[in-house]
């Protein structure tokens, strides 16, 4: 399947999804990121009237910022921002810190942002009879690399099935701009924070992991780890069978 047909089958799963569910719209964080990026063109494509673009900074690089706007510019989608820096430090004021200082309360703290920018987008949602679609892709997901009831608290997930260059040859088909598919993957949670800097390796090596197996022994079995521990990231809660 070539990008142009992905493209279109994807636009038709998102319609197709949000009308099965008898909403009329999507919702969808847009960080300046390469995944947002192209998740915004999608649903723009499949809902043009109807397709909001949310940009949340959360004491965010103002790059992510400017990466999102030069995106809903250039495809006419429709943006709000909602700034969350006073809500998320007024948050930690109110909040125990029993770490403080350490990695353990960094990453809690880093959660955080992720699940404020959830709740805004469900309130927006709800308030416009629109469903939240997620930028997750799939080389994410299979190692737990998404904030439980966070960016992995939505409704659709429409490249979940795509490995993260699957999603950057979309975003070169779609004409998303080159700056934003060419700067390293960062959630944008603290300065100088990369994807693979987090993960300790690199997407090209979790991308051929999932397609072929065929990765270096050290890369392989912490890949493995990784999917075993998050397993409980990518299923329902688990209730007792009796």
């Amino acid at each position: 399947m070539n990008s142009e047909q992905l493209a279109e089958k994807l636009v038709t799963w998102i319609r197709d999804k949000v009308l099965a569910a008898g909403c009329k719209g999507v919702v969808v964080g847009m960080s300046g990121g390469l995944d947002s990026s192209v998740l915004a063109v999608l649903c723009q494509r499949a809902f043009s009237q109807n397709t909001l673009g949310v940009i949340m900074p959360c004491h965010s690089p103002s790059e992510d910022k400017a990466h999102a706007q030069a995106v809903a510019s250039k495809f006419s989608i429709p943006t709000i921002e909602v700034v969350l820096d006073d809500t998320y430090s007024a948050l930690l004021e109110a909040l125990p810190d029993y770490k403080e200082g350490s990695t353990i309360s960094h990453i809690a703290q880093a959660n955080l942002k992720v699940r404020l920018r959830m709740l805004t987008l469900y309130y927006i949602a709800n308030q416009q009879g629109y469903m939240v679609a997620g930028a997750s892709n799939r080389s994410e997901i299979s190692v737990g690399y998404f904030t439980k009831y966070g960016d992995g608290g939505v409704d659709i997930m429409p490249l979940g099935n795509l490995v993260k260059a699957q999603v950057r040859e979309l975003a070169g088909f779609l004409g998303i701009p080159q700056p934003i598919i060419d700067k390293p993957p960062s959630a944008g949670l603290w300065e100088g924070q990369t994807d693979e800097g987090e993960l300790g390796f690199s997407y090209a090596e979790l991308d051929r992991y999932l397609l072929t197996g065929e990765v270096p022994a050290k890369v392989k079995e912490k890949i493995e780890s990784m999917i075993a521990t998050s397993a409980h990231k990518r299923s329902l809660p688990p209730i007792p069978s009796f």
